[in-house]
């Protein structure tokens, strides 16, 4: 119960994309460390990513973590090849009002299908998040994107960790609705920003 109070606190806090271009110094690794959970919206996504996987997944459960990172690489070339991706911070505040509907919904057994698209969207918006990280780094940009998957994966970590935490206890399935719909309330109000 506090990790669900905790998450709807972190959800009621949440900010429209404060983290991005002139909001911070954004080169090196500890900045790349830094960046995903001083942002709220990331880190709201990326905690939703690793629920959404914890609750769904049995095995691979690194599922969802796995398409989202490797997204967020392709979405960093597209940005440094020159190739844009218009809208990109509305995007990624959508991410957080759909990876908290995915949350709502998600269970092991799910049908094949909604789980191949909801790894789609994952990926999707992955690659909106590694876009617009790439497109504001500056110095060293390599270093930044190596802190900024780190930090990623250690809060899809932390979102499957309690999502197998709560699995199996009491009122498991109202816990993952209550996170799932404060994050994305928390979406919603981001994308009305």
């Amino acid at each position: 119960m506090k990790k669900l109070i905790l998450a709807a606190a972190l959800a009621a806090t949440a900010a429209p994309a404060l983290a991005h271009t002139g909001h911070g110094a954004t080169s090196g690794l500890v900045h790349g460390l830094m960046h995903p959970i001083f942002g709220l919206d990331h880190l709201l996504a990326m905690l939703a990513v690793g629920l959404w996987s914890g609750f769904v997944f049995s095995r691979n459960v690194w599922a969802g973590a796995a398409a989202f990172m490797g997204a967020m690489v392709a979405g960093a070339a597209m940005s440094w090849s020159g190739v844009p991706i218009p809208g990109v911070e509305g995007l990624i505040a959508a991410s957080v009002l759909v990876f908290g509907a995915l949350t709502i919904f998600a269970h092991a057994g799910q049908a094949r299908v909604m789980t191949g698209l909801s790894l789609a969207a994952i990926a999707g918006f992955g690659l909106c998040h590694g876009h617009a990280h790439a497109t504001e780094a500056s110095g060293a940009a390599v270093a930044y994107l190596a802190g900024f998957l780190l930090s990623t994966g250690a809060l899809h970590l932390a979102g499957i960790l309690i999502a197998r935490g709560v699995a199996g206890a009491r009122g498991a399935r109202a816990m993952r609705g209550a996170a799932g719909a404060a994050i994305a309330a928390s979406g919603a109000w981001l994308v009305s920003g």
